[in-house]
């Protein structure tokens, strides 16, 4: 979920690419149906709306009684939870008064004055950091109260402002504007849309790993999405950015430098790696991604490297490195040539691109 290659866990910690994929299904976090950009004034207040609601629905699990409950009922309950929830928050989640609130915690305890004193001042705290959209911290919040009437320290708000939660805004905006940015660069512009009407319009790319006497090759394809033709193949003991450019320029290439090209990958460090992207730029070439954790983004090319190990690598006992070499290169002229595809009406890729230019001439 933090955007490592699945190759990568794969190698590391000697798991099939098919375990760890049940896993991310099983395990996989509920998205949105519909993708939304949003600026960072309106995530930051969805966060924040989303904070307040987390925290009253963990305040409605503890307490143990609903808001149709008699309201000494719920003040009792409430008082349980006194100083592990903000009492604002307490007080609306059951839907009682903030006075009435603590007018029965003042009667039922015996709190000293400067507990009183410290409750008021977080109120106050809060207020004004609500009231100044969280720009300002503990000095100026300091300032703004002492203005107000209030006398109190800059630390001695630092430290409520800590166990409220409170930070502002400014100390984190623009790291988070950036990794808006870098979220918004790396967009899933396919967004699952496998049929193409023309050839080199889109293009998809992964790579896979297969172990042959204790040695890890790494095999990188790019597939032409409208005909599934494979573009070009390279095999590599080292899963490096040179691997990607490499593939992308011998297809590049043969296909003889296309325009208006889409190419769609997933976040694989390789293919987010500066010098790929300069490569793509250069070639003005459109780059998408996979959402992180969401394989099925890039379905086509899954199925692929999954009929190429199971139709073949996984029934051959390689010697060689030489002998997978070949056996991956034959498959794949197979796999062009000769192995229909439901997808294509039961025609291989050759035969169907063949039958396009042939209506198009």
């Amino acid at each position: 979920n933090k955007g490592q290659p699945v190759a990568l866990l794969c190698t590391k910690y000697e798991l099939s690419r098919s375990t760890v994929y049940a896993w991310l299904r099983k395990y996989k976090k509920l998205k949105a149906k519909h993708d939304q950009e949003l600026n960072y004034q309106d995530y930051y207040l969805l966060k924040k709306k989303y904070d307040k609601l987390e925290e009253k629905l963990q305040i409605i699990k503890a307490v143990g009684c609903g808001l149709a409950a008699p309201l000494q009922e719920k003040l009792q309950a409430m008082e349980k939870l006194y100083g592990q929830y903000s009492v604002r928050v307490l007080c609306e989640t059951l839907e009682v008064s903030r006075g009435t609130f603590y007018n029965h915690i003042f009667r039922r305890k015996k709190i000293k004055q400067n507990d009183i004193r410290r409750e008021e001042i977080r109120i106050l705290v809060r207020d004004v950091f609500d009231e100044y959209k969280q720009r300002i911290g503990a000095k100026k919040i300091c300032a703004i109260l002492a203005e107000r009437g209030v006398r109190t320290s800059s630390g001695y708000v630092s430290g409520l402002m800590q166990e409220m939660g409170l930070q502002s805004i400014g100390r984190h905006s623009k790291k988070e504007y950036f990794k808006q940015l870098a979220l918004h660069k790396r967009s899933n512009k396919l967004r699952q849309q496998f049929h193409v009407r023309e050839p080199n319009r889109v293009w998809i790319s992964d790579t896979t790993y297969f172990r042959v006497k204790e040695k890890h090759y790494y095999i990188c394809m790019i597939m032409d999405l409208f005909s599934r033709k494979i573009l070009a193949h390279k095999i590599s003991q080292k899963h490096s950015s040179y691997l990607i450019t490499a593939t992308f320029k011998q297809a590049f290439a043969e296909r003889n430098h296309p325009k208006q090209l889409l190419f769609h990958s997933d976040q694989g460090t390789q293919y987010t790696s500066k010098t790929f992207r300069n490569l793509l730029h250069v070639n003005s070439v459109e780059q998408s991604f996979s959402r992180s954790g969401q394989p099925h983004d890039n379905a086509v090319a899954e199925s692929f490297f999954s009929a190429l190990k199971k139709e073949e690598l996984y029934r051959i006992n390689f010697h060689s490195e030489r002998e997978f070499y070949e056996c991956v290169n034959n498959y794949i002229h197979y796999y062009n040539t000769k192995r229909p595809h439901e997808t294509l009406s039961y025609q291989t890729p050759d035969q169907f691109e063949e039958a396009y230019y042939k209506r198009n001439v």
